[in-house]
């Protein structure tokens, strides 16, 4: 399963507490967005594929972005590797 892939990723550009170059200065708004249209979750392919649609963003920027979430405590990962969204409209 492809999520098993994305959570290593994730710890290791959690450090940088950044969101990613090169997107829009509305990213995180549309991410947040994004993110709740699905549930709030990210846990696998079926999720991270709309809110790459839905942001414009890369894969590589929308990880980039949780793992900026997680950083800044407006995201957890819960013990099944599932990343929850607590801000707007998921708090």
């Amino acid at each position: 399963m492809k999520t098993f892939f994305l959570l290593p990723v994730l710890g290791l550009t959690a450090a940088c507490a950044m969101p990613p170059q090169g997107v829009p200065g509305d990213a995180v708004t549309a991410y947040d967005a994004a993110v709740a249209s699905i549930g709030c979750n990210l846990r696998s392919e079926k999720d991270y594929l709309p809110v790459e649609l839905q942001t414009g963003m890369t894969r590589e920027q929308v990880l980039e972005m949780t793992a900026f979430k997680i950083a800044n405590k407006q995201a957890k990962k819960l013990p099944d590797g599932t990343v929850q969204l607590m801000t707007g409209a998921c708090a």
